[in-house]
């Protein structure tokens, strides 16, 4: 058994295979024997519409599990926050790396001088155009989609001022360009900037070769992110953001969260310290404070709004 290869299977975006290659790595020098499979995602094939109108939640990690289960691949490998709070039945959570940079960033073309007048910024994701709405009521809004190399092509061939990206995607593939600033204010989505591997239940052998990758302290606070989201009933389309991060200097735990109606004019937030021991239950508590404080309503909305 201990010369059992172990099948990555990956998305064949250039980012997925740098995750990919990543874990790849990462067991290779804990002396297991490894291999890639490449599987195309029907994320990647429809281009043309906004991923909530495919009104698939995990429409990127969908493939992959289908593999799994079909034996053709013993682990998979997926940014985090693409994957559906509940994963399919048989499949578990084997390991969550050591998270990189959470931030959201905003790429433009040499000045950030629109921030003050007019702009038009491009993003596929909800959370971000909610949260820009949010700040920037007059500015206009597009969609963006495909990979992050079609992305930075698409901000170069069109007359849109920005478009934001996760730092982490960038940064990984080495592409952040130097026209690119943090956005500070903008909560990410629930673990962002974290690699997670999942692997079927009964795959001793690679779970027990996963759980040696596992980052505790980024485990947790990418599930009391996800326990905010699932919480909510988000999936993965609501305008949800969330960031837990540990203190290790008290043992505590301090959370962000926020939920916005689409078109941004509304936004419930909480913020909460706890001690560590009571991290099991933070990302639900919080949610129940939004849910209570107009939360309940306004997912309603976003549903209906959504279809979803």
């Amino acid at each position: 058994m201990a010369e059992k290869i172990i099948r990555i299977g990956t998305r064949d975006s250039e980012l997925a295979l740098w995750q990919a290659h990543t874990v790849q790595k990462q067991l290779n020098d804990l002396g297991y024997k490894t291999e890639i499979v490449a599987v195309k995602s029907q994320g990647d094939l429809l281009l043309d519409k906004p991923l909530y109108e495919l009104g698939i939640t995990g429409i990127f990690t969908k493939t992959l599990d289908i593999a799994m289960i079909n034996g053709l691949v013993d682990i998979a490998v997926h940014s985090m926050k693409d994957v559906p709070t509940a994963l399919p039945s048989g499949i578990v959570q084997g390991a969550v790396l050591e998270r990189a940079n959470v931030s959201d960033i905003i790429v433009h073309k040499g000045s950030t001088d629109f921030l003050k007048t007019y702009a038009t910024i491009a993003t596929g994701s909800l959370r971000r155009q909610a949260q820009w709405w949010n700040k920037y009521p007059n500015h206009t809004v597009v969609d963006l989609r495909g990979n992050v190399n079609t992305r930075l092509q698409k901000l170069e061939d069109n007359t849109w001022d920005g478009a934001i990206f996760a730092a982490a995607g960038l940064e990984r593939l080495s592409l952040k360009p130097a026209t690119s600033e943090p956005l500070d204010w903008m909560i990410p989505a629930p673990a962002q900037g974290a690699m997670v591997v999942v692997a079927m239940a009964e795959d001793v052998f690679t779970l027990d070769a996963l759980a040696q990758l596992n980052h505790i302290e980024t485990e947790i606070c990418t599930y009391i992110e996800r326990q905010f989201l699932k919480t909510l009933e988000g999936g993965c389309t609501a305008p949800i953001g969330a960031i837990a991060k540990y203190n290790e200097k008290d043992d505590t735990i301090h959370f962000n969260g926020v939920l916005l109606s689409i078109d941004g004019k509304q936004k419930l937030v909480t913020e909460k310290t706890v001690d560590i021991s009571e991290w099991k239950k933070l990302g639900f508590h919080a949610a129940q404070e939004i849910l209570n404080n107009g939360g309940t309503e306004l997912m309603r909305q976003i549903k209906e709004q959504l279809k979803m």
